[in-house]
């Protein structure tokens, strides 16, 4: 008899939203690998976690989330939290958020300035945000919403959790980061969006021209090329917000790190010592 060959998993590329409306949609960027092309093939937008939910149970996958997948050490041993990572994750997404802020505040007014929130070791070589955060931008409610959705959709998160043995369909979920690859192409001394209608302006937009033509071109140190039609790239550049070119950077993150899993490489390109508790961000 003749062994299947499986297919391809679809690339997924999340651009995330703890609280989602009709106006802050949660947007999923989907697409191929064939090379070092990518092939954008459709974007699609979330009002609700149960929609974004109800979309992550769907075949297979691997995607890229730009969403925290873990919290600082140092805060989770401060706390006296479980140190393994799902008990862990579980253990913060049972508690309030109104609880979590005042953990987190009392700790953050217990230190000095300048140092007021815990790091992971993998947010300062990425530029990002300590997950610890919950206000501008809130990304432990990014945590708090997103993690225990990507469980439950029995994903496997490399170096942290192994996900739902086969033959449930292959999912896999990888911590993406779009502000990597934007401060890349665009130096970090140009924005390319804003939620603020009043802060939508033509250097936004130019700047938005300007990465789409950078990746389609592949001048990223991934190697890849996006490739999409032109209707494809004036609904990224229409969208000012950014989440629409947000979600794609993820998808070119996720693609990378499937490109280097195919290659071989043991843990999705993510670094065999990294912290399994804290977690790491794809290209970082």
């Amino acid at each position: 008899m003749t062994a299947t060959v499986p297919p391809e998993p679809e690339l997924l590329g999340c651009d995330f939203s703890s609280s989602p409306t009709l106006k802050k949609n949660i947007v999923i960027a989907s697409g191929r690998l064939s090379g070092n092309v990518v092939q954008l093939q459709k974007t699609e937008s979330f009002a609700s976690l149960s929609a974004w939910s109800e979309r992550l149970q769907q075949g297979a996958w691997v995607g890229g989330f730009d969403l925290p997948f873990g919290l600082p050490r140092e805060l989770v041993l401060a706390l006296g939290w479980p140190t393994g990572w799902e008990a862990c994750v579980r253990h913060f997404s049972g508690l309030p958020r109104a609880a979590i802020r005042d953990l987190f505040k009392a700790f953050c007014d217990a230190r000095p300035a300048g140092g007021k929130f815990a790091h992971r070791a993998t947010d300062r070589p990425a530029g990002s945000s300590p997950s610890m955060k919950w206000v501008n931008p809130p990304v432990a409610w990014m945590l708090h919403a997103g993690v225990p959705v990507l469980l439950d959709a029995g994903a496997s998160l490399p170096g942290l959790h192994p996900g739902a043995p086969m033959p449930a369909p292959q999912r896999v979920a990888l911590e993406a980061y779009p502000g990597l690859l934007a401060r890349e192409l665009l130096g970090g001394a140009r924005s390319y969006k804003s939620d603020d209608p009043a802060k939508q302006t033509p250097e936004r937009w130019l700047a938005r021209k300007d990465l789409l033509t950078a990746l389609e071109q592949g001048r990223t140190r991934l190697g890849l090329r996006l490739k999409l039609t032109p209707a494809q790239a004036d609904n990224l550049l229409a969208d000012a917000t950014g989440d629409r070119l947000d979600a794609v950077f993820c998808l070119v993150q996720a693609a990378w790190a499937f490109q280097q899993h195919r290659a071989g490489h043991p843990l999705w390109s993510l670094p065999t010592d990294m912290d399994p508790l804290e977690g790491w961000i794809v290209t970082a």
